[in-house]
């Protein structure tokens, strides 16, 4: 494997080592809450805090391995042989750029205190991660919410997912102190484990779409419509280990 393909773990990896683990722990660690809040169970006075702070880590360790994929998308098209990336050197520095400031939206999210400043910083964050989506290197299914395909589209289903987390996030003041924003909070939280299985199916899926940086040149000669190849080009059989060669005759 070389490095490029390496990289392209980094969002696999980071997924199943942090975020599905901390989902869990946000999981269990919610109900504790709401049977503290009815009064079910006695639960230590952190549970809530715990809650807000896995919360957190999550969303973070969500955002961070969508804008991996991201750029690990433009950079292996930038750096295939052969490929033009369209606008060169300069726009894969601008998509960078956007990434980065992505990125500090996401730390400033996590900072601010005042609503209209979580507000703004949750949109600016998951403007970037659909701008940086909206780019032709970034493989979707289908753009079409009328088709099958849309909803069965690793991508799609990340980016609401994504958009979820982030709202939750930017909420957390107001749902813990409001009953309305706590059911808001319940049933986008079923919304989300449903879209997390989701991911897990379509993403252990296009893992196995992906080839490696140099078997790229024969894989992408396939018809994929057809799901054929062409037939590799005959060549001639080894040699037996310790068989004999017949030498070549001196005129």
């Amino acid at each position: 494997m070389t490095a490029i393909d390496w990289f392209s773990l980094l969002h696999p990896v980071l997924v199943i080592l942090f975020v599905y683990p901390v989902v869990g722990a946000t999981i269990r660690l919610g109900i504790l809450v709401r049977e503290k809040r009815l009064g079910i169970t006695q639960q230590p006075a952190l549970v809530p805090r715990e809650h807000a702070d896995h919360g957190r880590w999550v969303t973070a360790g969500v955002v961070v391995a969508v804008l991996i994929a991201l750029v690990y998308s433009f950079i292996s098209k930038a750096v295939e042989p052969g490929a033009a990336f369209v606008g060169g050197s300069a726009r894969l520095a601008l998509l960078m750029l956007v990434a980065a400031g992505t990125l500090v939206a996401l730390l400033a999210l996590l900072k601010v205190k005042r609503p209209a400043l979580r507000a703004s910083f949750t949109l600016l964050t998951w403007a970037g991660l659909l701008g940086l989506g909206s780019q032709p290197e970034i493989w979707r299914l289908s753009d079409n919410p009328f088709s099958g395909a849309f909803w069965s589209s690793h991508y799609w289903s990340g980016v609401l997912l994504t958009g979820l987390f982030l709202m939750n996030l930017a909420a957390r003041p107001e749902i813990s102190r409001h009953l309305r924003w706590r059911r808001l909070h319940v049933a986008s939280n079923i919304l989300i484990m449903v879209l997390l299985a989701v991911q897990a199916i379509t993403g252990s899926r296009d893992l196995l779409e992906i080839p490696l940086s140099w078997h790229k040149p024969v894989i992408y000669r396939c018809d994929f419509t057809n799901r054929v190849c062409p037939e590799p080009a005959a060549t001639p059989a080894a040699a037996a280990p310790g068989s004999a060669v017949a030498a070549p005759a001196l005129g």
